[in-house]
Formats: structure tokens, sequence, C-alpha cells
């Protein structure tokens, strides 16, 4: 089994919770959700703020740009396909469009694309990628050379690699959370999540890493699904993934940098500095989802995996940015998922302009050759949600 189709397919169902996760390094499991929400959280209403979904349709501009973009063979080494899809605005102004398992390369004129190197054909994948976005033009970010590319992000040897979490600024600098993986054996699910960290890149050069940092890891709890920047504080949101279901974390830094002390939310409801207390907020969210500011209130949205192989985003309210999150709501249904293919990880673009919330989804198929045989599958999607 080459190395693309370890990690595309068996990441996909995993996140999906269609198998349990294999055998993780991590300790004790987390404490459980609160029977009752804490008091301090009960002192607001969640309906008094509220958010309500209103609409939600396909963001024509932003769909069509990374469609186009992957289309375009005017370079060999650039971005044809990718899933993770998170974003954050440069200091120039600039979109950084942040990727974890990448496909560079060409696409052939019936809209194909040629098989992976590793299987005897041109396409090179990455396990993560960048691409910048400026005045409507996409540019692809990796390391190595156009003749040989290599991962922004590299792995430490060819059992370990990393997978993209959200990301932040910092003092000018760009911080991206990233999950390592590593594999134990020869067989198709002899990986494990290993760790989380932090990767530190300067805007005018984002092809490597100026430094990379350890982030909290000894709980078994995934950093970060998201990241919110509210009164003072840069929160992160994790998930503790048991195959299904998986569990939301909440944790946060005072000031911007994730290099600060974290403290991480209770089950009591108050904040500690210990790992070991951060607690199960809620269940029924993906490997990646958001928490965003709307009007005076949060929301959060996430793909629905309180069902397998939903094609449902779904949104949940809450008066403060770490809960509790409640009423859900229906979002979208998307149109890809059926037969091989299948859809996962919706999240905001907050930063991003549109007509209401941005909204991207990652679009996968459960057959390897079908990445092959059309290019577009393999690609994100967007939506803009608006709220009443």
């Amino acid at each position: 089994m080459t190395r693309f189709r370890s990690a595309l397919t068996s990441l996909a169902i995993a996140l999906l919770g269609l198998t349990a996760v294999p055998q993780q390094a991590w300790a004790a499991p987390p404490k459980p959700v609160p029977s009752a929400a804490p008091q301090e959280q009960q002192v607001t209403p969640a309906s008094a703020c509220a958010p309500t979904v209103r609409s939600a349709a396909v963001d024509a501009r932003l769909t069509s740009l990374f469609g186009n973009y992957g289309n375009d063979n005017s370079r060999v080494d650039d971005w044809t396909g990718a899933d993770g899809t998170y974003s954050v605005k440069l200091p120039s102004g600039q979109e950084l469009w942040v990727f974890s398992d990448t496909f560079l390369g060409q696409v052939n004129p019936d809209g194909s694309r040629p098989p992976v190197v590793e299987e005897g054909g041109t396409t090179v994948f990455l396990n993560n990628s960048f691409a910048v976005e400026r005045d409507g033009r996409l540019s692809t970010i990796h390391d190595g050379t156009a003749e040989q590319p290599t991962a922004v992000m590299p792995p430490r040897d060819d059992s370990h690699w990393f997978w993209a979490g959200d990301a932040t600024l910092a003092g000018g600098i760009v911080e991206v959370t990233y999950q390592e993986y590593e594999r134990y054996g020869t067989g198709p699910w002899d990986w494990r999540w290993h760790r989380n960290v932090v990767a530190r890149f300067a805007p005018g050069r984002l092809d490597q890493p100026i430094s990379v940092h350890d982030l909290p890891s000894g709980q078994g709890v995934s950093w970060a699904s998201g990241i919110l920047k509210d009164g003072g504080y840069t929160y992160v949101y994790g998930v503790e993934d048991l195959g299904s279901p998986k569990y939301m974390h909440v944790a946060r830094v005072k000031g911007q940098s994730l290099l600060g002390r974290w403290e991480f939310r209770k089950a009591d409801g108050t904040w500690s500095r210990n790992e070991a207390d951060s607690a199960r907020v809620m269940s029924g969210v993906a490997n990646e989802y958001s928490v965003s500011r709307a009007g005076s209130g949060y929301v959060l949205i996430t793909h629905d995996t309180s069902e397998a192989l939903s094609p449902n985003i779904v949104a949940y309210s809450s008066c403060s940015p770490f809960g509790p999150f409640t009423g859900k709501q229906h979002v979208y249904t998307t149109p890809e998922t059926g037969g091989n293919i299948f859809t996962y990880n919706a999240h905001a673009h907050p930063e991003i302009s549109g007509n209401g919330l941005v909204v991207s989804y990652n679009v996968n198929s459960f057959v390897n050759t079908d990445h092959y045989r059309d290019v577009s599958i393999y690609r994100p999607r967007f939506l803009d949600v608006t709220f009443g």
C-alpha cells in the first residue's frame, strides 16, 4: 500500500468514525461531559443571543477560484486538489490557505490526473501545503524545488507526517497548528496520532517554518480543530477522536500567540492549567470545526458526526466562546455525497468577505482511483451562510 493510499483513505475513514481509531499514545481519557451546564454559563440563556440560520448558498467565487486554479496547467508543481482548507489573513492583506494532503501537478484534457509518483505517475502527493490568494489569484507554496516539491511542514522521517489544523497570526508571525501521525507497522491501520505542534512561519518565507514548538498532547486531544480570538484570549478548540463519538474540548491562551500558557475548560465550568482537567464539552463535532462570532453570540459550524456518513452541515449556538453550544440547526446538505463520494470537516472562515459567513467543506472518495479519474472530487467547496 503506497503512502498516498494509506494516508488519504485511512484518514478519511477515521474522520467519518466508521472504525475505531487505532491505539493512541496518550494517558487516561479526559473527564466526561458534565451532567448540567456550569452556573456561569446559565447567566444568559442561549436563546437570548442564538443566531438563527437563514440561508446557505454556494459561494461561486471561491468554489470556482480553486476549480479554475486546479485546472490551470501553466505550472507543473502547483495545486490540483487538497483537503483541510484552513485560512488566515496575512499582514499584507493576502489570504493564506492551509491544506493537509495535497496533489501537485498537471490535469489532463479530460479532467483526470496522472497517478502519483509512488504509483509510477507524475502527480506529487504531499501531506501539507499552502496557497496564497491575492486579488483573486492563487499561488502554491511548497518546500523543495519545482522538480521535487516537499511539504512546508516536513516529517522527521518516513514513518511520520503532519496534517494541518487551524492557523492564527501573532505579532506578524503565522502560527499553524499541526498534528503529527506515526506509522508503527505494515498494516493499513498501523498508524496513530502522536502529538500536537505549532509551526511558526515568517509571512515573507512561507515555504518552511522558522521554528516548531510542542503543544499540549498528553490527554489524546487533537488541537486545534479551530481557533478564535475573542476578549483578549485566543481560544483553541480540539477533538477527542474515539472514532464514534468525537468530543469537543476547549482551551485558551491569553493574548495572541499559542506559545503562551494554556488553560483548559473543566467540567465544572472553571479553567485549569492542568491538561488532565480538560472536559468533554459536547459530542457530535467533526475533526475540523469552527466557532465564530455571529451577531451577539457565537456559532459552531461542523459536519454532523452523530450519524455515519452524514452529508449534513449543522450549527450550534452559544452566548460565550466556550459554550454550552445548543439549539442544533441544519445548515446545508452536501449534494456531492453518494456512492463512493463523501463530504466532511465543514468549518467557517470569518475573515473572508462573502455574502454571509464563508464556510468550506471537503470532498473525497473511498475509491482511490476516483481521484485520478476526476480531479474535481478532491477540492474544497464553499458556502455563504446567513443568519437572521
